[in-house]
């Protein structure tokens, strides 16, 4: 009996010595996660400087274009006998493009000048008819009505004579009107009806670019629109005249965005394009910085990695770790330019802000983080 008290002691004592190694190796376990948990988890995150060379605003394509141009057209219908000029033909003031068979306008203008003829001569002999009159009227030869018929006769008569005269003028108008004329100097630049064709009144022949001021046309996009204003200068190069610059200014930018491509259309007019700039080439406009307004307050941009872009809503954002605790923020950026590995940010950032340019998925914003620099940092340059 003795034995088995004793045995039972010491089974005892070993269950109460097991359970309190349980216990403190769970106490250890929970111990290290409340550690784990504490500790701030390390991100991939770089200190950003303005870069005062950056351009703070996009790079665009664009299309070299006449300031102004506008469709070449008769005033009247009818059928086209001759065209004078061609696709890329160079046009003077008044030079003659094309006329129309003038027949049957020659044929108004000859009745419209025999009708102003005959207005005419009843109104002299209206005027005879009223002389005659008058001096019988001194003499009361005549009654006063007669008097007063003579004289509404005489008034009706010149009325017709100056309606007949104003449709001639009309008629002789309209047989001009069939020789079409290019109102400014200009390049044709697209042929819109041949030979033989019946064309009505303002059906476009005929259109016209004029010579002088030569813009560059581009759509902006939504992301670019607060870097852009109207004044700003721009650098614009030419694929087929590589090698060479052009300044340019915003002319006009559209005050709403197009429905279809909800992109802005920008025009900028070249300075001193000269004469090898030709309609219709290709161009990339770099914009320069804004001297106020939507420029950076630091007076410059900020190019990070593409990697570091993320979202807030429907804006572009990315996460920046706070200098005073170490804190994700996630902040909103005005984007103006993106290249193929970065971006170059004109809003949003200051001077020495870290951000996060690796796992911006996985973050959250007031996240506790450690900044690391990047193992491989070409791997973020420009």
């Amino acid at each position: 009996m003795r034995q088995q008290s004793h045995r039972h002691g010491r089974r005892a004592r070993r269950a109460a010595i097991a359970l309190a190694l349980a216990g403190v190796v769970t106490l250890t376990a929970c111990s290290k996660k409340e550690v784990a948990a504490n500790t701030p988890r390390p991100v991939v995150a770089v200190a950003v400087h303005a870069d005062g060379n950056a351009q703070a605003a996009a790079s665009l394509p664009g299309e070299v274009q006449a300031r102004y141009s506008t469709p070449l057209s008769f005033r009247v219908s009818g059928k086209i006998v001759e065209r004078l000029v061609r696709l890329g033909d160079v046009v003077k003031n008044g030079q003659i493009v094309a006329r129309l068979d003038p027949a049957d306008q020659q044929k108004n203008a000859a009745s419209a000048q025999a009708q102003l003829a005959a207005a005419e001569h009843s109104l002299v002999y209206a005027k005879q008819q009223l002389d005659r009159d008058q001096a019988q009227a001194k003499e009361n030869l005549i009654a006063p009505a007669q008097l007063e018929q003579t004289t509404n006769a005489y008034a009706s008569a010149a009325a017709q004579r100056d309606q007949a005269a104003q449709q001639a003028a009309l008629s002789r108008d309209q047989l001009q009107y069939t020789t079409l004329s290019a109102d400014h100097a200009g390049v044709i630049t697209a042929e819109q009806a041949d030979t033989g064709q019946n064309v009505s009144a303002g059906q476009a022949v005929y259109n016209l670019a004029w010579s002088g001021d030569v813009d560059v046309v581009c759509d902006v996009p939504e992301s670019a629109l607060a870097a852009l204003s109207v004044g700003q200068t721009a650098s614009v190069t030419l694929a087929a005249l590589p090698g060479r610059k052009f300044s340019a200014r915003v002319r006009e930018l559209s005050p709403a965005a197009d429905p279809q491509s909800r992109t802005y259309r920008a025009k900028l007019t070249l300075d001193n394009p000269g004469p090898d700039v030709r309609l219709g080439m290709t161009a990339d406009i770099a914009l320069a910085a804004p001297a106020h307004g939507n420029a950076n307050q630091n007076g410059g941009a900020f190019t990070v990695a593409a990697t570091a872009l993320f979202h807030d809503g429907t804006q572009p954002a990315v996460w920046v770790v706070r200098a005073a605790d170490n804190a994700l923020e996630l902040r909103r950026v005005t984007v103006t330019r993106y290249n193929e590995r970065t971006i170059v940010i004109g809003q949003g950032l200051k001077d020495g802000e870290r951000v996060v340019l690796q796992g911006v998925h996985t973050v959250s914003a007031g996240e506790k983080v450690r900044p690391v620099a990047p193992l491989h940092p070409e791997d973020f340059a420009s």
